[in-house]
Protein backbone atom coordinates (compact mmCIF):
# COMPACT_ATOMS: atom_id res chain seq x y z
CA UNK A 1 0.00 0.00 0.00
CA UNK A 2 1.31 3.49 -0.75
CA UNK A 3 0.18 7.09 0.18
CA UNK A 4 0.45 10.84 -0.16
CA UNK A 5 -1.20 14.00 1.66
CA UNK A 6 -2.82 17.01 0.15
CA UNK A 7 -5.36 19.63 1.11
CA UNK A 8 -7.22 19.16 -2.13
CA UNK A 9 -8.35 16.02 -3.91
CA UNK A 10 -6.91 16.56 -7.34
CA UNK A 11 -4.66 18.62 -9.51
CA UNK A 12 -4.95 20.23 -12.85
CA UNK A 13 -2.34 20.22 -15.50
CA UNK A 14 -0.26 23.30 -15.21
CA UNK A 15 1.24 24.64 -18.38
CA UNK A 16 3.21 27.74 -19.19
CA UNK A 17 2.99 29.31 -22.58
CA UNK A 18 6.29 29.85 -24.22
CA UNK A 19 6.73 33.11 -26.07
CA UNK A 20 8.93 33.12 -29.09
CA UNK A 21 10.29 36.51 -29.92
CA UNK A 22 11.48 37.06 -33.45
CA UNK A 23 12.88 40.22 -34.93
CA UNK A 24 10.55 41.77 -37.50
CA UNK A 25 11.65 42.35 -41.04
CA UNK A 26 11.00 45.90 -42.13
CA UNK A 27 11.12 47.30 -45.66
CA UNK A 28 11.84 50.96 -46.04
CA UNK A 29 11.05 52.70 -49.27
CA UNK A 30 12.98 55.86 -50.05
CA UNK A 31 11.79 58.22 -52.79
CA UNK A 32 13.56 61.31 -54.07
CA UNK A 33 12.16 63.68 -56.68
CA UNK A 34 10.65 60.93 -58.71
CA UNK A 35 13.03 58.08 -59.71
CA UNK A 36 15.34 56.77 -56.91
CA UNK A 37 15.14 52.94 -56.57
CA UNK A 38 13.37 51.38 -53.58
CA UNK A 39 15.66 50.10 -50.79
CA UNK A 40 14.82 47.39 -48.24
CA UNK A 41 16.46 46.30 -45.02
CA UNK A 42 15.61 43.42 -42.65
CA UNK A 43 16.91 41.15 -39.90
CA UNK A 44 15.94 38.23 -37.70
CA UNK A 45 17.08 36.83 -34.37
CA UNK A 46 16.10 34.39 -31.69
CA UNK A 47 16.81 33.20 -28.21
CA UNK A 48 18.38 29.84 -27.53
CA UNK A 49 17.95 28.29 -24.13
CA UNK A 50 21.23 27.30 -22.49
CA UNK A 51 21.52 24.38 -20.20
CA UNK A 52 22.91 25.55 -16.88
CA UNK A 53 23.55 22.86 -14.27
CA UNK A 54 23.33 24.37 -10.81
CA UNK A 55 24.56 22.68 -7.64
CA UNK A 56 22.14 22.77 -4.78
CA UNK A 57 21.63 20.89 -1.56
CA UNK A 58 18.37 20.36 0.23
CA UNK A 59 17.94 19.04 3.71
CA UNK A 60 16.27 15.82 4.69
CA UNK A 61 15.79 14.56 8.26
CA UNK A 62 18.55 16.84 9.60
CA UNK A 63 21.18 16.10 6.95
CA UNK A 64 21.86 17.27 3.45
CA UNK A 65 19.51 15.96 0.81
CA UNK A 66 20.64 14.75 -2.56
CA UNK A 67 19.99 15.42 -6.19
CA UNK A 68 20.67 13.45 -9.34
CA UNK A 69 20.98 14.19 -13.04
CA UNK A 70 17.64 14.31 -14.82
CA UNK A 71 16.63 10.99 -16.30
CA UNK A 72 19.87 9.00 -15.95
CA UNK A 73 19.72 5.48 -17.28
CA UNK A 74 20.45 4.12 -13.78
CA UNK A 75 22.64 4.67 -10.74
CA UNK A 76 24.66 2.39 -8.52
CA UNK A 77 26.34 2.41 -5.18
CA UNK A 78 27.50 -1.15 -5.52
CA UNK A 79 25.65 -4.45 -5.18
CA UNK A 80 24.47 -5.80 -1.89
CA UNK A 81 25.86 -9.09 -0.59
CA UNK A 82 24.72 -11.83 -2.93
CA UNK A 83 23.18 -9.31 -5.33
CA UNK A 84 24.04 -7.87 -8.71
CA UNK A 85 23.85 -4.25 -9.76
CA UNK A 86 21.45 -3.24 -12.51
CA UNK A 87 23.06 0.17 -13.09
CA UNK A 88 25.49 0.88 -15.96
CA UNK A 89 29.10 1.81 -15.11
CA UNK A 90 28.60 5.38 -16.31
CA UNK A 91 26.00 6.02 -13.63
CA UNK A 92 28.39 5.08 -10.82
CA UNK A 93 30.50 8.18 -11.31
CA UNK A 94 27.62 10.57 -10.71
CA UNK A 95 27.94 12.16 -7.28
CA UNK A 96 24.98 12.49 -4.97
CA UNK A 97 23.67 15.92 -4.09
CA UNK A 98 23.92 17.57 -7.51
CA UNK A 99 20.50 17.96 -9.13
CA UNK A 100 20.54 18.89 -12.79
CA UNK A 101 18.76 22.09 -13.77
CA UNK A 102 17.92 22.83 -17.38
CA UNK A 103 16.71 26.01 -19.03
CA UNK A 104 17.80 29.48 -20.06
CA UNK A 105 16.95 33.00 -18.92
CA UNK A 106 13.25 33.53 -18.40
CA UNK A 107 11.26 36.26 -20.11
CA UNK A 108 11.46 38.31 -16.94
CA UNK A 109 15.23 38.51 -17.25
CA UNK A 110 14.92 40.58 -20.42
CA UNK A 111 13.26 43.38 -18.46
CA UNK A 112 15.93 43.42 -15.78
CA UNK A 113 14.40 40.88 -13.38
CA UNK A 114 16.90 38.49 -11.71
CA UNK A 115 17.35 35.11 -13.37
CA UNK A 116 16.21 32.28 -11.04
CA UNK A 117 18.86 29.67 -10.23
CA UNK A 118 19.06 26.49 -8.19
CA UNK A 119 16.35 24.03 -7.25
CA UNK A 120 13.10 25.90 -6.46
CA UNK A 121 11.83 23.33 -3.95
CA UNK A 122 12.86 21.59 -0.73
CA UNK A 123 12.06 18.08 0.47
CA UNK A 124 12.46 15.76 3.43
CA UNK A 125 12.15 11.98 3.44
CA UNK A 126 11.40 9.61 6.32
CA UNK A 127 11.72 5.87 5.62
CA UNK A 128 10.90 4.77 9.18
CA UNK A 129 7.15 4.83 8.64
CA UNK A 130 4.96 1.94 9.78
CA UNK A 131 1.63 0.85 8.38
CA UNK A 132 -1.02 2.50 10.52
CA UNK A 133 1.70 3.49 12.99
CA UNK A 134 2.34 -0.10 14.07
CA UNK A 135 2.61 -2.63 11.27
CA UNK A 136 6.19 -3.15 10.09
CA UNK A 137 8.85 -5.88 9.91
CA UNK A 138 12.62 -5.65 10.21
CA UNK A 139 15.17 -8.32 9.25
CA UNK A 140 17.88 -8.62 11.92
CA UNK A 141 20.76 -11.10 12.06
CA UNK A 142 20.38 -11.72 15.80
CA UNK A 143 18.57 -14.22 18.01
CA UNK A 144 15.41 -13.05 19.80
CA UNK A 145 17.11 -12.88 23.21
CA UNK A 146 19.67 -10.44 21.75
CA UNK A 147 17.12 -7.99 20.37
CA UNK A 148 15.65 -5.28 22.65
CA UNK A 149 11.89 -4.63 22.80
CA UNK A 150 10.45 -2.79 19.78
CA UNK A 151 10.46 1.02 19.90
CA UNK A 152 7.66 3.44 19.20
CA UNK A 153 7.60 4.59 15.59
CA UNK A 154 9.29 7.95 16.26
CA UNK A 155 12.33 6.13 17.71
CA UNK A 156 12.50 3.50 14.98
CA UNK A 157 15.45 5.06 13.14
CA UNK A 158 17.84 4.90 16.10
CA UNK A 159 16.59 1.45 17.14
CA UNK A 160 17.03 0.00 13.64
CA UNK A 161 20.51 1.50 13.31
CA UNK A 162 21.76 -0.06 16.55
CA UNK A 163 20.39 -3.48 15.55
CA UNK A 164 21.62 -3.41 11.95
CA UNK A 165 17.98 -3.83 10.92
CA UNK A 166 16.80 -3.80 7.29
CA UNK A 167 13.19 -3.18 6.24
CA UNK A 168 11.45 -6.53 5.83
CA UNK A 169 9.26 -6.99 2.74
CA UNK A 170 8.07 -3.37 2.78
CA UNK A 171 9.54 0.12 3.04
CA UNK A 172 7.28 3.15 3.46
CA UNK A 173 8.87 6.49 2.57
CA UNK A 174 7.05 9.70 3.46
CA UNK A 175 8.21 12.66 1.36
CA UNK A 176 7.32 16.26 2.18
CA UNK A 177 7.74 18.64 -0.77
CA UNK A 178 7.45 22.43 -0.62
CA UNK A 179 8.33 25.34 -2.90
CA UNK A 180 10.87 27.92 -1.77
CA UNK A 181 8.62 30.85 -2.76
CA UNK A 182 5.03 31.63 -3.66
CA UNK A 183 5.81 30.84 -7.31
CA UNK A 184 4.34 27.51 -8.39
CA UNK A 185 6.62 24.53 -8.95
CA UNK A 186 5.11 21.74 -11.03
CA UNK A 187 5.97 18.17 -9.97
CA UNK A 188 5.91 16.29 -13.25
CA UNK A 189 6.95 12.71 -12.42
CA UNK A 190 8.07 10.34 -9.68
CA UNK A 191 10.32 7.49 -10.80
CA UNK A 192 11.92 4.47 -9.13
CA UNK A 193 15.55 3.48 -9.67
CA UNK A 194 16.69 0.01 -8.53
CA UNK A 195 20.41 0.01 -7.72
CA UNK A 196 20.73 -3.74 -7.03
CA UNK A 197 18.78 -6.94 -6.48
CA UNK A 198 20.14 -9.92 -4.59
CA UNK A 199 19.10 -12.93 -2.56
CA UNK A 200 16.96 -11.99 0.48
CA UNK A 201 18.98 -11.47 3.64
CA UNK A 202 19.27 -14.32 6.17
CA UNK A 203 18.22 -13.70 9.75
CA UNK A 204 14.95 -13.31 11.62
CA UNK A 205 11.94 -11.11 10.89
CA UNK A 206 10.78 -9.02 13.88
CA UNK A 207 7.28 -7.54 13.74
CA UNK A 208 6.58 -4.17 15.35
CA UNK A 209 2.85 -4.85 15.76
CA UNK A 210 1.68 -3.67 19.17
CA UNK A 211 -1.67 -2.03 18.47
CA UNK A 212 -2.37 0.16 15.48
CA UNK A 213 -2.76 3.90 15.19
CA UNK A 214 -4.97 6.05 12.99
CA UNK A 215 -5.36 6.16 9.24
CA UNK A 216 -2.67 7.59 7.03
CA UNK A 217 -3.61 10.66 5.01
CA UNK A 218 -0.79 11.48 2.53
CA UNK A 219 -1.04 10.93 -1.20
CA UNK A 220 -0.34 7.25 -1.73
CA UNK A 221 1.90 5.45 -4.23
CA UNK A 222 2.77 1.75 -4.45
CA UNK A 223 5.91 0.20 -5.96
CA UNK A 224 6.60 -3.47 -6.72
CA UNK A 225 10.38 -3.87 -6.50
CA UNK A 226 10.28 -7.43 -7.89
CA UNK A 227 9.41 -6.39 -11.46
CA UNK A 228 12.08 -5.42 -13.98
CA UNK A 229 10.82 -1.85 -14.31
CA UNK A 230 9.27 -0.71 -11.03
CA UNK A 231 6.75 2.13 -11.37
CA UNK A 232 5.21 4.31 -8.66
CA UNK A 233 1.46 3.78 -9.09
CA UNK A 234 -0.90 6.37 -7.59
CA UNK A 235 -3.54 4.84 -5.33
CA UNK A 236 -6.49 6.26 -3.41
CA UNK A 237 -5.97 7.01 0.28
CA UNK A 238 -8.13 7.54 3.34
CA UNK A 239 -8.58 10.44 5.74
CA UNK A 240 -10.41 9.26 8.92
CA UNK A 241 -12.82 7.22 6.86
CA UNK A 242 -13.15 9.70 3.99
CA UNK A 243 -11.66 8.35 0.73
CA UNK A 244 -8.97 10.45 -0.96
CA UNK A 245 -8.84 9.99 -4.75
CA UNK A 246 -5.53 8.94 -6.28
CA UNK A 247 -3.47 11.89 -7.50
CA UNK A 248 -1.54 11.75 -10.74
CA UNK A 249 1.27 13.89 -12.00
CA UNK A 250 1.68 16.70 -12.81
CA UNK A 251 0.55 18.94 -9.95
CA UNK A 252 1.85 22.02 -8.18
CA UNK A 253 3.51 22.98 -4.91
CA UNK A 254 4.64 26.31 -3.47
CA UNK A 255 5.76 27.74 -0.13
CA UNK A 256 2.10 28.11 0.87
CA UNK A 257 0.92 24.86 -0.72
CA UNK A 258 3.14 21.88 0.24
CA UNK A 259 2.53 18.23 -0.63
CA UNK A 260 3.12 15.01 1.32
CA UNK A 261 3.67 11.78 -0.61
CA UNK A 262 3.82 8.29 0.83
CA UNK A 263 5.57 5.66 -1.27
CA UNK A 264 5.18 2.01 -0.24
CA UNK A 265 7.73 -0.30 -1.90
CA UNK A 266 7.51 -4.07 -1.47
CA UNK A 267 9.55 -7.14 -2.40
CA UNK A 268 8.89 -10.81 -1.79
CA UNK A 269 11.88 -12.40 -3.49
CA UNK A 270 14.86 -10.01 -3.31
CA UNK A 271 17.16 -7.85 -1.26
CA UNK A 272 16.68 -4.54 -3.11
CA UNK A 273 18.50 -1.22 -2.92
CA UNK A 274 16.63 1.63 -4.58
CA UNK A 275 15.88 5.35 -4.61
CA UNK A 276 13.38 7.79 -6.12
CA UNK A 277 13.65 10.63 -8.65
CA UNK A 278 11.28 13.59 -8.53
CA UNK A 279 11.04 15.71 -11.70
CA UNK A 280 10.06 19.38 -11.48
CA UNK A 281 9.38 22.34 -13.76
CA UNK A 282 9.30 26.04 -12.85
CA UNK A 283 9.53 29.32 -14.76
CA UNK A 284 10.89 27.81 -17.93
CA UNK A 285 13.38 25.51 -16.18
CA UNK A 286 13.29 21.78 -15.44
CA UNK A 287 15.26 19.49 -13.18
CA UNK A 288 15.32 16.33 -11.07
CA UNK A 289 16.03 15.73 -7.40
CA UNK A 290 17.10 12.35 -6.03
CA UNK A 291 15.18 11.21 -2.95
CA UNK A 292 17.11 8.67 -0.90
CA UNK A 293 18.15 7.73 2.64
CA UNK A 294 20.63 10.51 3.52
CA UNK A 295 22.79 9.85 0.47
CA UNK A 296 22.33 6.06 0.49
CA UNK A 297 19.73 3.97 -1.34
CA UNK A 298 16.73 2.70 0.58
CA UNK A 299 16.93 -1.04 1.29
CA UNK A 300 14.17 -3.63 1.44
CA UNK A 301 14.55 -7.43 1.80
CA UNK A 302 11.99 -10.20 1.44
CA UNK A 303 11.06 -12.22 4.54
CA UNK A 304 9.47 -15.29 2.97
CA UNK A 305 10.66 -18.41 4.77
CA UNK A 306 12.31 -16.54 7.66
CA UNK A 307 11.35 -17.20 11.29
CA UNK A 308 9.10 -14.33 12.43
CA UNK A 309 8.64 -12.99 15.97
CA UNK A 310 6.54 -10.33 17.63
CA UNK A 311 6.81 -8.88 21.13
CA UNK A 312 4.22 -10.57 23.32
CA UNK A 313 3.75 -12.69 26.42
CA UNK A 314 5.10 -16.22 26.72
CA UNK A 315 3.45 -19.14 28.55
CA UNK A 316 4.92 -17.96 31.85
CA UNK A 317 3.45 -14.48 31.46
CA UNK A 318 6.80 -12.87 30.64
CA UNK A 319 6.99 -10.19 27.98
CA UNK A 320 9.48 -11.15 25.28
CA UNK A 321 9.85 -11.94 21.60
CA UNK A 322 7.61 -14.90 20.81
CA UNK A 323 6.93 -16.76 17.53
CA UNK A 324 4.35 -14.87 15.47
CA UNK A 325 2.35 -18.03 14.80
CA UNK A 326 2.04 -18.93 18.49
Amino acid sequence: MAVADRRSTGRRWYRRRRTVVGAAVATVLLATLGSLPALSAGGSGGDQAAKAPVRSRTTGMGTAGTGAPARPSAASTGPSPGGSSSAPPSAKARPSGRPEVKGGPSAGAKSGAPVPTGVPLTWTADSQVWQGGCGHDYVIGKKPDQVPPPPVQQDAGAWAATQGAVHGRQTMVQISVQGKSSAAVVLTALRVRVVSRGTPLPGTAYAMEQGCGGDLTPREFSVNLDVDRPIAHARPGNDTGRPIPAVRFPYRVSAEDPEVLLVTATTEAHDCQWYLELDWSARGRTGTVRVDDHGRPFRTSGIKGLPRYWYGTNDQGVRQWVPADS
